[in-house]
């Protein structure tokens, strides 16, 4: 197997802050497919890097009184800190701003305007800096905002350069709804309905009214624009187009794109069109997971909802939080994280399910045979259905594998663990210790313990790399002994082996009392961390007291919430306003599940005219704060207020 190939990426993560736990899945996900496809004897490649162009650096950098350089250069040490404590194994980084890149994006684009695929035009639209994105009215949300980050956009028109995206609809909706392209493939109806359907628009691929970023060679007032600068990473960083590196031909095309959704489209339409342009093999799979969610908004430092990973990775170690991240996501959904869940899942799957397999195992082992296993066995009952389910395990792995189920590959996993507490209860080697004509007996029930923890913790040390060796130095196990091939053999480990008792793998957590630190932690770092990225918006027309007063502010209790059919963006909240209930649409529902509203006490502004959204009638506006990240955060007041009191 030593001559396949096996190439992953990452996106190109956005340097515009100090990274958090939000940003960790994809890398973490990826690296764990890496590590397993070399595990496979696969030759690897893993990339991940950062796109560090755009208007938004340069103002950042503007505002910080440094050179857009100086500015993402501090940032990127940042990410590669905590690739490193979370035992990230990528490969290769690539940062957009290296001279190899610069120089394969100037000929990319010429080659793309020589064929005819970019054309010089002027753009009148509607502009959102943070997203870096012109939109059209008719994309706009229903607030006239951005349809991506719901913030205020602007009226803009400058001369661009224009990619052709039109020519290549009928082909893209065939890789979408025809080929397993994009995991998961409930994914591509969304994009067929909303994007290509109505019309692929030509895409803005130069910008002219900053200058951060790759000139343009033979018109150098433009700077190529973030679509073709950052997606092509995925190919210069094998050395297309540049003398960099020399693996183009070796690893294209790439066998997993994994993004988060909210860039799905820019990889599932643009990124395919692009690289049909140029002829070049398009990626095997896309793989698009959700967010990280916290109380149903997305993790956003300035909402204060996220607890630095270091934090996290000091008090319970990388290689868990690793885990609960990985466990929680499934492909295509959102996970919720809260220090409870976080702290159950660590409990129940790695205290009380890994941690005390092995704590239990090794001391029988010990304390029986003084901790060296005698060569004399006898079977019995319950032994074929352990061995059973833990040499059926590794193809059980693969398969989720392949099909960037990461989640379910460890649900298997500890399928097996679990089976095997479960067989310590079912042989009751406590109770053979106790009969010296059971010796036998008890020297099999605690070598196939072993066992299944050799094969168990072989496929997990893809997801927990620093943890596992811990473990094999306890059971004894060398080496040679931890391999794939051997993953699917019984027997593997010395006859005679002889384990090290050692300290306890993952200790339990008190709940209660480490629910309260985190809480701690997360409003000292809210208080400490608001104001590190935010800017906030000008200050509006000054208005007069009367003015003011012509707005009817109320505290109204969620006694019902639900989706607007018609739309992805709406709830309809059922209210009780103190005089008589009250129905109210809000574009809330990328940041919130009902369930998350239901019971809780909004804010609202009563005295509105009625409207009909997505055909459906709203009787006021929820009050909600806007973030610098684009989300929207209700206001929640204090739930002891009278339902319809007055907010003055």
């Amino acid at each position: 197997m030593t001559n396949k190939k096996f190439y992953i990426t990452t996106p190109i993560y956005y340097p515009s802050g100090n990274p958090h736990i939000g940003h960790c899945y994809t890398t973490v996900a990826c690296d764990s497919i890496a590590r397993y496809k070399r595990m496979q004897g696969y030759s690897v490649m893993f990339l991940t890097g950062t796109d560090e162009h755009g208007q938004k650096i340069e103002e950042k950098a503007k505002e910080q009184g440094v050179t857009p350089q100086e500015y993402v250069d501090e940032i990127v040490k940042n990410f590669k800190k905590l690739w490193s404590y979370m035992d990230i194994s990528y490969d290769r980084y690539i940062r957009t701003t290296d001279d190899y890149h610069v120089e394969a994006i100037q000929k990319i684009f010429k080659e793309l305007y020589d064929r005819g695929y970019i054309y010089k035009g002027e753009y009148k639209g509607m502009y959102c800096t943070p997203c870096e994105s012109f939109w059209t009215s008719s994309q706009l949300d229903e607030n006239g905002c951005c349809p991506e980050c719901h913030r205020e956009v602007k009226e803009a028109s400058e001369e661009a350069y224009f990619f052709k995206l039109s020519p290549f609809a009928d082909r893209i909706e065939k890789l979408l709804t025809e080929t397993d392209y994009l995991q998961p493939k409930s994914r591509a109806t969304e994009l067929v309905n909303n994007f290509i359907k109505p019309g692929l628009e030509d895409l803005c691929v130069s910008r002219t009214s900053f200058t951060w970023g790759i000139p343009v060679t033979f018109d150098p007032k433009h700077v190529v624009y973030v679509w073709v600068d950052a997606l092509f990473n995925y190919c210069t960083a094998l050395g297309f187009q540049n003398d960099a590196h020399n693996d183009f031909d070796e690893f294209w095309p790439a066998d997993v794109h994994m993004v988060a959704k909210d860039i799905m489209r820019f990889h599932a339409i643009i990124w395919p069109a692009m690289l049909m342009a140029l002829d070049l093999p398009l990626p095997k799979h896309l793989a698009v997971h959700g967010w990280i969610t916290f109380n149903g908004q997305k993790m956003s430092k300035s909402l204060g909802n996220v607890v630095d990973p270091f934090i996290l990775g000091e008090r319970y170690g990388s290689d868990a939080i690793r885990y609960h991240i990985l466990r929680e996501m499934a492909l295509g959904a959102d996970s919720s994280f809260s220090n409870e869940i976080m702290i159950n899942r660590i409990n129940s799957d790695l205290a009380n399910g890994l941690g005390n397999l092995v704590s239990r195992t090794v001391a029988m082992v010990d304390k029986y045979f003084g901790g060296t296993i005698p060569s004399e066995r006898e079977l019995g009952d319950f032994d074929d259905e352990l061995i059973s389910c833990a040499l059926s395990l590794r193809d059980k792995v693969d398969e989720f594998i392949d099909q960037t189920q990461i989640n379910n590959a460890l649900a298997e996993i500890f399928k097996v663990i679990s089976r095997a507490n479960k067989y310590i209860d079912e042989t009751e080697p406590w109770i053979l210790g106790k009969n010296e004509t059971k010796k036998a007996r008890l020297a099999s029930v605690l070598y196939n313990l072993l066992e299944a923890i050799r094969i168990s913790t072989t496929l997990l040390s893809c997801f927990m790399p620093k943890t596992m060796p811990k473990i094999w130095k306890q059971i004894g196990a060398s080496d040679n002994d931890i391999s794939y091939e051997n993953a699917t053999e019984w027997g593997v480990l010395p006859t005679n082996v002889k384990v090290c008792r050692g300290e306890i793998i993952f200790p339990r957590i008190d709940v209660e009392k480490e629910i309260d630190e985190l809480n701690k932690i997360i409003g000292s770092n809210a208080k400490e961390e608001q104001a590190d990225d935010f800017t906030p918006a000008p200050v509006g027309e000054q208005i007069s007291i009367d003015d003011f007063a012509k707005s009817d502010l109320r505290v109204a209790l969620v006694k019902s919430c639900e989706k607007v059919k018609k739309s992805k963006k709406l709830l309809c909240l059922q209210l009780d306003d103190g005089m008589g209930g009250r129905q109210v649409v809000s574009g809330i529902a990328e940041w919130y599940k009902p369930e998350d509203l239901v019971g809780k006490k909004v804010i609202i502004v009563a005295n509105l005219k009625p409207v009909k959204l997505c055909g459906v009638e709203s009787n006021g506006m929820i009050c909600a704060a806007d973030t610098p990240d684009g989300a929207a955060s209700v206001i929640f007041p204090d739930q002891s207020l009278p339902n319809g009191s007055k907010i003055r």
